[in-house]
């Protein structure tokens, strides 16, 4: 993506307005970057995604102590970074080498973080974050996975004003009381909850996630994710098959360098288009 430096981030959606207090959707087909999440979910079992993905939130450890300092408590990214690493059992001192090797405690890799822009098939748009010690050798994998599925490089800001960026937690919807769960998030200072399949998701302001999370765990409910994300304002509809097959891998074949950390896209692909891709 043209590149330019920006905080990781993680889901996809448009903010739709309903009778709460605040804009909610219910039971709305997932969009964009969280429909990749759940397909990535299924991907992410076997070891060689396992394997990747420890280099990936490694590499996210280290740039967060680098860019913010060592210490969790006054460093929100870091601090995201260690729990999604606690949360697939990445050892301690992985995580502890990570961070001292962040603020150059111990001797590692110069890594850098890069925001690549493109379009995918149909118009939409993706956005690509990496971390990377090589930005020509990541830049060109990049465009080599986009092209060979009919995407293309863009320029600078050429999708990145489509996002917005927010925190986000996630709820396992099983046995949470809807109207509960939205006026403790509101009392919190959320700003939107909708239903993202067998979840609820929260949206806030990326300062306030934690705060939030806090606010939420101490009413009882249980948190099973939180992060700073991006959230279109808009997403592109895709009715195509062939547009959904060329789309769903190009974020495959990008996941699959172990520079890039995430992959962000506003595309929304109904359950049945899913359904004829699979």
């Amino acid at each position: 993506m043209g590149f330019h430096t920006l905080r990781p981030i993680s889901i996809i959606f448009p903010v739709i307005g309903s009778v709460h207090p605040f804009p909610h959707s219910r039971g709305r087909a997932m969009a964009g970057h969280s429909k990749w999440k759940t397909i990535k979910r299924a991907k992410a079992a076997t070891d060689n995604k396992r394997g990747a993905l420890f280099t990936r939130l490694i590499r996210e450890i280290t740039m967060a102590a680098k860019l913010g300092g060592g210490d969790p408590g006054g460093n929100p990214r870091l601090r995201t970074a260690i729990d999604n690493a606690k949360a697939v059992s990445m050892p301690k001192d992985n995580i502890d080498r990570a961070i001292k090797k962040g603020t150059g405690e111990l001797e590692g890799v110069d890594y850098v973080e890069v925001l690549y822009e493109a379009y995918g098939p149909g118009g939409v748009a993706i956005m690509i974050q990496a971390v990377t010690d090589n930005p020509t050798r990541t830049v060109a994998d990049v465009r080599h996975k986009l092209s060979r599925n009919h995407g293309n490089m863009g320029s600078s800001n050429s999708v990145a004003y489509l996002f917005e960026r927010k925190g986000q937690m996630s709820v396992a919807a099983a046995g949470v009381n809807e109207d509960t769960l939205i006026e403790a998030a509101l009392e919190a200072g959320a700003d939107d909850v909708a239903r993202d399949g067998d979840d609820w998701r929260v949206l806030t302001d990326p300062s306030d996630v934690w705060d939030v999370k806090s606010a939420l765990e101490a009413k009882g409910v249980k948190v099973t994710s939180a992060e700073n994300t991006m959230v279109a304002a808009n997403t592109v509809p895709v009715t195509d098959v062939e547009d959904a097959k060329k789309i769903l891998k190009i974020m495959d074949g990008l996941e699959d360098n172990d520079d890039v950390q995430d992959v962000y896209a506003n595309f929304d692909m109904s359950e049945e288009i899913m359904q004829a891709v699979n």
